[in-house]
């Protein structure tokens, strides 16, 4: 954990993580203008040179709109295109290493499914964790749901900004909220989305305004 790189974070609470579409250019601008303030590329079908290249095209839209830029899995590429951070699961890089790769001013951020990996992640060199899928979900295919337990102990316990992932929506982000959590990764419920401006605007409004009557 580094007060440089935590400090990005913010109060930064709509976490946009998906591959790269066909539209990529209009599909992200819809979403930062509807709120989302955080993108990560989590793309597992694109060679180096198409990561890179859908990396450099991302960030710069990300940079228009103040938003912050991550790499899913990929300390070299984030260092390549000058990202604002990487993202790592469990088996991936380990979050050290990526820590002596971004050195102290970038994001490193690690995904947590279990009171297991949780645990573990305390003493790791990290400035967020990502909690759940809280249910299982075509995102993580064959990975079980954490459930509320999990993300009402982390909500007690985690002193780091922390992300609630698993069918984030606006019919399901009350219940979330009410466990304790108030930072969120949305995939799925703009990605698939006919207007997914609309749609950003209207999570993160309904996100503000549950947090105001926490």
């Amino acid at each position: 954990m580094n007060s440089n790189s935590i400090k990005l974070l913010d109060d930064r609470k709509l976490y946009l993580c998906c591959p790269y579409i066909s539209n990529m250019n209009s599909f992200l601008e819809d979403v930062l203008r509807g709120g989302v303030d955080i993108v990560q590329l989590r793309d597992k079908t694109l060679n180096d040179k198409e990561l890179i290249a859908a990396a450099f095209e991302m960030k710069a839209i990300c940079k228009r709109y103040g938003a912050l830029f991550i790499v899913n899995d990929r300390p070299d590429i984030a260092v390549h295109v000058d990202a604002d951070g990487v993202h790592v699961g469990q088996d991936d890089i380990p979050p050290s290493v990526c820590r002596k790769i971004l050195g102290d001013n970038k994001i490193v951020g690690l995904s947590t499914h279990s009171l297991e990996d949780y645990n573990s992640s305390i003493n790791e060199p990290i400035d967020y964790i990502s909690a759940g899928p809280v249910v299982e979900t075509p995102t993580k295919p064959n990975r079980p749901g954490t459930g509320i337990d999990y993300i009402r102990y982390i909500a007690d316990t985690c002193k780091i900004p922390w992300y609630l992932t698993g069918d984030v929506n606006i019919k399901t982000v009350d219940g979330y909220i009410d466990a304790g959590a108030s930072r969120f990764v949305v995939v799925r419920y703009l990605t698939n989305s006919t207007d997914p401006k609309n749609d950003a605007s209207k999570l993160l409004e309904h996100i503000d305004g549950s947090r105001r009557l926490q």
